[in-house]
């Protein structure tokens, strides 16, 4: 009984472990908050490893891409060499038959004249007309070697027949072997393209993380020189920010609204359920509206012109003693610059997602389908794509699609 519980629970535990992995989406590299300058110089230095170790990896998968390229077009001069031969051998095939039906015209007559010349009498009157044994001999010899002749040739001939049939099913196997080696090069040429792809995606991604990493570090440098007069690994961050404080958040439009929450949904443009949207998006605002800051703060991340979120601005913040990074997505212009300590006056950007930006018309982004702001906060400091495990509904908000706004100070109390 006790045996059968616990099989009981443990169905239930792993019925549990299985959905909760369905729903949610681990991060798989957990940024780090940066609390001094060495932590932000290592941040640095561990992106551009990163990134030049990628660009490594795509070289190698362009080498190999040349490789299979190169193998491919040996097969198919191969390919086309077998396809000569096997047209080569089905003509002499062709050519044998017309000899073989040639040489059986020609029996034919012979055999017609035979019978015309009374018979088999015919051979005995052509031997025995001889003048002389010499003769006789030579006329036996005559006769013999017309039938030999036709015998051998056409055995010769039914022999090269049998052997180009027997080439031409070595060529159509020699063509399928190669045709399924042109298969693999293909496929392995597809995944170095892939790999192509994900290395340069990320590397694109990485080259503007390595941008981010070093601008932010070099302005905390200058700042914390002029403010506490030491650049040393071991400053904490803090203590030389020049960056207003905050005692709450203002929305980052004066009016709108939400058109997707902050949570897992199903995704607008490709259709997946259960996607994690770490952010809110807010509609309700033609292309170019101004965006401003949610919060004071230093902007710590900038990526331009991206594929899937076009141009998008992080800003990092402290609001009632609590570091938050707030980030803007779908833009249409950036005004900042990484390091730029920015009020919740500053306009940041301008609101893009529409007919200038979307891929749908001709645009680079292809993860929107009309003008809005994808406005995400997250808790700690980071200078790129903060962890959805510390992502968190924007304060302020009601994160429920319809909820509308009509000013910056219209504050949503849950």
């Amino acid at each position: 009984m006790i045996k059968k519980g616990l099989n009981y629970c443990l169905r239930i535990c792993l019925i549990l472990a299985v959905t909760f992995s369905y729903f949610v989406t681990p991060d798989i590299v957990e940024a780090a908050t940066a609390e001094t300058l060495g932590d932000l110089r290592r941040e640095y230095e561990s992106l551009l490893a990163e990134k030049n170790e990628y660009d490594s990896k795509t070289e190698e998968a362009k080498a190999e891409i040349e490789r299979k390229k190169a193998a491919i077009a040996k097969a198919e001069e191969e390919i086309t060499q077998a396809e000569d031969d096997y047209d080569e051998a089905e003509l002499a095939i062709i050519e044998s038959n017309e000899k073989i039906a040639s040489l059986e015209e020609e029996t034919k007559k012979v055999l017609l004249y035979m019978q015309q010349m009374q018979g088999q009498n015919a051979y005995v009157e052509y031997v025995t007309g001889a003048s002389s044994m010499t003769e006789l001999i030579m006329r036996v010899e005559a006769v013999n070697q017309v039938t030999g002749y036709i015998q051998t040739t056409t055995k010769n001939l039914e022999s090269e027949i049998k052997k180009n049939e027997e080439l031409k099913v070595e060529l159509e196997e020699k063509k399928k072997d190669l045709a399924n080696q042109i298969d693999s090069y293909e496929e392995a040429i597809a995944k170095q393209y892939d790999n192509i792809d994900e290395y340069s995606e990320f590397s694109l991604d990485l080259e503007t993380q390595v941008k981010n990493a070093k601008d932010l570090y070099e302005n905390y440098k200058k700042t914390c020189q002029s403010t506490v007069g030491s650049t040393a690994d071991d400053v904490i961050l803090t203590t030389c920010s020049n960056v207003p404080l905050n005692s709450g958040w203002l929305k980052p439009l004066n009016s709108g609204v939400v058109t997707s929450a902050q949570g897992y949904r199903t995704h607008p443009v490709t259709g997946q359920k259960y996607k994690f949207h770490a952010a809110i998006d807010i509609g309700g605002n033609a292309e170019g509206t101004p965006v401003y800051a949610a919060a004071s703060g230093v902007v710590s991340g900038i990526a331009r012109r991206t594929s899937c979120g076009g141009n998008k601005v992080y800003v990092q913040v402290t609001v009632g003693g609590v570091r938050y990074t707030t980030y803007y997505y779908h833009l249409l212009a950036i005004n900042v610059n990484v390091g730029d300590v920015v009020t919740q006056n500053t306009v940041i950007g301008t609101v893009g997602g529409g007919r200038q930006t979307s891929s749908v018309y001709g645009g680079y982004d292809s993860c929107t389908t009309g003008a809005h702001l994808h406005f995400g906060v997250a808790e700690g400091w980071y200078s790129n794509e903060p962890p959805s495990s510390q992502v968190i509904a924007p304060p302020g908000f009601n994160n429920v699609v319809g909820y509308r706004f009509y000013s910056r100070t219209d504050y949503y109390a849950r």
